[in-house]
């Protein structure tokens, strides 16, 4: 079955795509994702001068508006409620999730990283719309690395976890059948798209990986 084939949900939603310095530019990328049915966008723009990021975050909201793309804001939820985004994705050392929920009830959808299975454990009974889990492989797309997980690790705490969970760190068209067969069934990319010439066939080549491999 393509990629097309199917419908993502909240659970089995495939690709989430975050954009770091993305080769071809921000909207670009956007309108790739949206254009492929991309659930989950986040903009992360590290190290950066919040003007600039809000001025892009604006330019994505634009974009992303009324389709089935969900624009999410890293780190930030100050941002992430000015732009009017969906939501706001976490760290383990940003404002926690309760206080971003009394503070910014307009964010429907709050994600938060986590990188072992106590921080997954944790994660869970705040209840989240969903945990990011990795690295699975090894990356440079952060300054101070956390440890690599690995699939089969990555792969459990995945399974374990009472809400969704995405697989992040290294994951690419080649390395992505291993995550699928450890148990992921959602997972980011940042290189694999944001290096890419052509987002839009970079994406879609990696929903078709998922799409061959989840049921």
């Amino acid at each position: 079955m393509s990629a097309a084939g199917k419908v993502p949900d909240d659970t089995r939603f495939g690709l989430y795509l975050i954009l770091t310095n993305p080769r071809m530019g921000y909207e670009a990328c956007a309108e790739a994702a949206v254009k492929a049915g991309v659930r989950y966008l986040q903009l992360r723009m590290k190290e950066t001068p919040r003007d600039e990021v809000v001025a892009v975050a604006r330019n994505l909201r634009g974009i992303t508006a009324g389709t089935a793309t969900r624009f999410i804001v890293n780190d930030d939820p100050s941002i992430a409620s000015e732009v009017g985004a969906d939501g706001v994705h976490l760290g383990q050392t940003d404002m926690p999730i309760e206080t971003v929920r009394e503070r910014y009830p307009g964010l429907g959808i709050i994600g938060l990283s986590t990188h072992d299975a106590d921080q997954a454990a944790r994660a869970n009974q705040a209840a989240p719309a969903y945990i990011g889990v990795g690295p699975v492989f090894a990356t440079p797309t952060k300054a101070v690395p956390d440890p690599v997980l690995g699939c089969a690790e990555a792969g459990r705490i995945i399974r374990a976890s009472s809400v969704p969970a995405v697989a992040i760190g290294g994951i690419d068209a080649t390395t992505l059948p291993s995550v699928l067969a450890a148990g992921a069934v959602n997972f980011a990319v940042v290189r694999a798209v944001c290096g890419a010439a052509s987002p839009l066939d970079a994406i879609r080549r990696l929903q078709d990986v998922w799409a061959a491999a989840v049921p």
